[in-house]
């Protein structure tokens, strides 16, 4: 079952549901209950890279200086 993602067009909300692929019914929005709703394009994320952008960040924030991208146990340690 995918995720879809919508907007309300009455409150401009922003949801999420689970759906069934065989589900056609138009879902109403959670927060005001109007069935003018749009289903709106998911985001891709790319699929084994967040370890490599998170080394980078890592990288990044360790020659400026800072720790904000690590953990306490790992500030403790400088960083590693």
């Amino acid at each position: 079952m995918p995720m879809y993602n919508y907007r309300c067009t009455a409150c401009e909300a922003e949801f999420e549901l689970l759906r069934s692929l065989s589900d056609d019914s138009a879902p109403a929005c959670p927060d005001c209950g109007s069935p003018e709703v749009r289903r709106l394009l998911s985001r891709v994320v790319a699929t084994g890279d967040s370890a490599k952008f998170i080394k980078g960040a890592r990288s990044l924030a360790k020659k400026e200086g800072h720790f904000s991208n690590y953990s306490k146990s790992e500030r403790k340690k400088g960083g590693v």
